[in-house]
């Protein structure tokens, strides 16, 4: 038996325990709905496995396991690898024992390894291509919005400057620094199907077009899409009908009296809002369940990365409830 996988006196004392806790509970949902096969395919060629001196190098399959468990509970490399000392599910869910943890070194060489070769994308297409096979992308109609995630301000650091990719960008009366995450998700499901991260003060509206897949026939967005029909990028042939938010401001000076029409358009931007809050639920779980409200490195590629495997392990777990949610009502 493999050294990762013998069984020691505590693993069987563990697993003897009475009580299931909530990480166990979620490690499993992980463990049976991502595709494990699709996403080691995609890493494989790359992972130089058995080469090199030194230390032996560890099962392609536990440093995957160890690179999601990372990503999911949003750890540093030195983080990652203390909870793997400190917490025996971890160890478990990433088939590797105590006196054989990986150091912080061997998982940021993994990240590494995944942000030179932009495997995350790879990683994410293969993802979205298995759930499209399930049927979950209809591709009738894209919500596009965008979010900023902040970045440190401090210039207590090594080059005493803040980092030269994030920028400012203003939402209201407060400015933000950092980073603004684009995504394109499908009206239906909700399933993220394009992504991109750039700078905080590239507008919304300027990367709208590149968050459509082509397919849809309309486009749902806020006040911050308008003009996106008139765009130069929108496709000039059969172009997708642009469903845009009414600007607040305007929307209160129409609505101000209780006329027929004042709450038919109040009406309207309430039916609106709630056709896109689908893409609320994205931001939603990428920034309160997974934590990454704020960027872990410096740089945006390293961020996209990171961004662009969450995203696929969230599509994951919510298409997984879409479909239950389904089955449920067909049997009502």
């Amino acid at each position: 038996m493999d050294q990762y996988q013998q069984l020691s006196f505590a693993d069987v004392e563990y697993a003897n325990k009475g009580k299931v806790t909530r990480r166990e509970k979620f490690l499993d949902q992980l463990e049976d709905l991502l595709p494990w096969s699709v996403m080691l395919a995609v890493i494989e060629p790359h992972y130089a496995l058995g080469q090199g001196r030194g230390r032996r190098p560890f099962p392609l399959s536990a440093m995957l396991h160890v690179h999601v468990a990372q990503i999911v509970y949003n750890y540093s490399d030195p983080g990652m690898e203390d909870a793997l000392y400190e917490i025996e599910s971890l160890r478990r869910f990433c088939r590797i024992r105590l006196e054989a943890v990986p150091d912080e070194s061997t998982i940021l060489q993994f990240r590494h390894l995944l942000e030179a070769h932009g495997l995350t994308e790879q990683i994410f297409n293969a993802i979205n291509q298995t759930l499209a096979d399930r049927g979950l992308f209809l591709k009738a109609g894209t919500i596009v919005d965008a979010s900023l995630i902040a970045a440190p301000t401090s210039t207590k650091n090594q080059s005493q400057s803040r980092d030269p990719e994030m920028h400012a960008s203003k939402k209201g009366n407060q400015w933000f620094f950092g980073s603004k995450f684009h995504i394109g998700v499908d009206h239906e499901t909700g399933l993220v199907h394009t992504l991109k991260v750039t700078s905080g003060n590239v507008s919304d509206v300027a990367e709208a077009a590149h968050l459509l897949h082509g397919e849809e026939q309309f486009v749902h967005g806020d006040a911050g899409y308008q003009g996106l029909e008139k765009r130069p990028e929108m496709p000039a042939d059969n172009p997708p009908t642009c469903v845009i938010a009414m600007r607040p401001g305007k929307l209160t000076k129409l609505t101000k009296d209780d006329s027929e029409e004042a709450q038919l358009l109040r009406a309207v931007a309430r039916e609106l809002a709630s056709r896109r809050a689908k893409v609320e639920h994205v931001f939603r779980d990428i920034k309160i369940r997974f934590g990454y409200a704020k960027n872990r490195y410096r740089g945006l590629a390293k961020n996209t990365a990171r961004l662009t495997f969450l995203t696929a392990i969230a599509n994951v777990i919510r298409g997984d409830a879409y479909e239950r949610r389904s089955l449920i009502a067909s049997e009502i």
